[in-house]
């Protein structure tokens, strides 16, 4: 994970019908934190070291590391027994040692080359003997390999192209030693052993299976008509420890039948073989498109808290990917984004699901006789006017259906977008009713732009208030999140107040900051990176989702006072509509706002 790079191809999964499957996707984003992390054990011996917050996918769905069945931490999260998902431990490659080559080469050579001597005379010459040696490739991956290996033993090749590309052929290039005095050096180095050593064999088995293997469907499988080749592919696999199957096919027009030895195990068993022998052609190690299921023994054994410890995490085009042989989730999302498997780090501000029918859902449902002209909450789970509103004007669209059918509406937003739609705001506020909240973490430009970098600067926030308010519609200040030891100083407090009520605000609310699992990780990387000193008082202060109570009490009793001296008295009264104590009783209970 450490070793990654923005751009990197890897492997993540995507759902198709009933089934996920592995896909290739890209590194989009790479970062690393200090965080409180645990250890997960699983049965196969796999070790995996994550934060709590971290997700793993299970045959039950996606799961934290950490949770409780009940109470504020309550979450769906690993236990012991819990099997999660992938092909389970990776093995270590075997060492690019001269005996590894030596084998390789043999593989490579004896599959693919052509190394031949003949003997013819020759008038006047005593020295009749022609030695040749070629080995042409279509995978110049293998080729490249076995031209380092060859130069390494002191043996320099010339590059040429054997065959072009054609309708229905792949180019193909060759090399061959510079001198024929070579080839008897090559004859030599790729004999059979007579005491092969595990690197040997690891080197063969990645040489004959880079000339002629395969792996498609699920199946891996190496071909050859030579019963020696045989013999010792099936010899190297024993002392890694797989089971092979050896079919003898007779192909017509053939006088030796062709031998099939094949592989069985599934993908995991193929990882295993992939992962020590190392074969150097990509394709043919390709797992795009299986199915995500294994007989691997991936139960967790146990969780045990570890400290802190520097952690990597990156974001994927997929939203997840393949770390240790498990299927890890890209940390940092939020709850919306999760049921359609995006990221809620990086896809939260950058991929906008719009739901363009949701003005046309809405008339339908108002439409129904059953429904009593309640209040209807918007904004209380993201912002209704993101800047992709301005083209669809799904939020206007909204607001027309909630006047039609004479519905009072309470909207909240960070957004000064909402001027645009003053018009039909003050024509609801006419009626049934309106309120409009304004959100604020702070008046100070300088901080908000710390803390809230992608949304208009306070000044222009209270100015957009100011001319909803002298529209006639009621507005109102949402002093949320209140940030211990950052922005809860009774005087940036007062701050906020004061402008709020010089701007016209006829109302304000307050409330603590809410961690929930979703935005954790979010707020703490940012102490990690901008206030290293708070990341202990946190830690304290947040061992669930809530400040403790008595922060929140602090913080209700100073606004309450502040509000107080600067005369407060609530939005004006008019017709009261079925839901508004719902509303004000929302406001003003210390925690965060849902969407139920």
């Amino acid at each position: 994970m450490e070793d990654l790079v923005v751009g990197d191809e890897i492997y993540g999964t995507i759902r198709e019908g009933r089934s996920r499957r592995y896909v290739k996707t890209h590194v989009l984003a790479h970062w690393s934190v200090r965080r409180p992390s645990y250890s997960i054990l699983l049965e196969d011996g796999t070790e995996v070291i994550a934060s709590g917050d971290h997700r793993f996918l299970t045959d039950r769905g996606w799961k934290f590391v950490t949770g409780t069945e009940y109470g504020r931490t309550r979450r769906p999260h690993l236990t012991t027994n819990t099997r999660v998902m992938g092909v389970g431990c990776f093995a270590s490659a075997a060492a690019t040692t001269d005996d590894y080559k030596r084998g390789y080469l043999c593989g490579l050579s004896r599959g693919d080359a052509h190394l031949a001597s003949s003997h013819y005379e020759r008038v006047r010459r005593t020295d009749g003997d022609l030695h040749q040696f070629r080995l042409a490739l279509t995978d110049t991956e293998a080729l490249d390999r076995a031209r380092e290996y060859l130069h390494g033993f002191s043996i320099p090749t010339l590059e040429f192209i054997f065959q072009d590309a054609g309708a229905a052929t792949r180019r193909m290039q060759a090399i061959r030693p510079s001198s024929r005095g070579r080839v008897d050096d090559i004859r030599k180095l790729v004999e059979w052993p007579h005491m092969p050593s595990q690197q040997w064999c690891a080197g063969f088995l990645a040489g004959i299976f880079d000339a002629e293997g395969g792996y498609s469907r699920g199946i891996l499988r190496i071909t050859t008509t030579d019963p020696v080749i045989v013999d010792w592919i099936i010899r190297s696999l024993n002392l890694f420890g797989f089971t092979s199957v050896v079919e003898r096919r007779q192909i017509n027009g053939r006088k030796r039948p062709l031998n099939v030895v094949r592989l069985p195990g599934g993908l995991p068993t193929h990882l295993r073989f992939f992962h020590t022998v190392d074969p150097a052609v990509s394709r043919k190690r390709d797992i795009e498109g299986q199915a995500i299921k294994s007989r691997a023994r991936l139960r967790v054994k146990f969780i045990a808290p570890i400290g802190r410890r520097e952690l990597f995490d990156i974001a994927t085009g997929t939203g997840d990917f393949i770390a240790n042989g498990v299927v890890s989730h890209n940390c940092y999302a939020r709850l919306t984004h999760w049921y359609l498997d995006q990221d809620g780090g990086k896809d939260w501000s950058s991929r906008i699901f719009v739901k363009v029918n949701a003005p046309e859902v809405l008339r339908r449902e108002l439409a129904r006789p059953t429904w009593k002209r309640e209040q209807v909450h918007i904004g209380t789970a993201t912002d209704p006017y993101q800047p992709a509103e301005g083209a669809y004007r799904i939020t206007r669209q909204i607001l027309e259906a909630l006047r039609e059918s004479e519905t009072p509406v309470a909207l909240v937003t960070k957004s000064t977008m909402i001027i645009r739609d003053r018009d039909v705001l003050r024509q609801l506020a006419e009626g049934p009713g309106a309120l409009v909240m304004f959100s604020f973490t702070t008046v100070d430009p300088e901080l908000a732009r710390e803390l809230e970098p992608d949304v208009p600067p306070p000044q222009r926030r209270m100015e957009a208030m100011r001319a909803l308010a002298e529209a006639g519609i009621p507005t109102g200040v949402f002093l949320a999140p209140v940030l211990p030891g950052i922005t809860d100083r009774e005087e940036q407090l007062a701050a906020v107040v004061s402008a709020a009520r010089e701007y016209g605000a006829s109302a304000l609310f307050t409330n603590t900051l809410y961690l929930g699992a979703v935005t954790r990780e979010v707020f703490f990387e940012y102490l990690e990176h901008k206030r290293p000193e708070l990341v202990p008082e946190y830690e304290r202060l947040y061992r669930g989702k809530y400040a403790p109570r008595a922060t929140q009490r602090r913080v209700q009793q100073v606004v309450a006072a502040l509000k107080a001296r600067m005369g407060f008295a609530g939005p004006p009264r008019r017709r009261e509509a079925p839901g508004d104590r719902t509303l004000r009783a929302e406001f003003a209970r210390p925690m965060q706002l849902r969407l139920l």
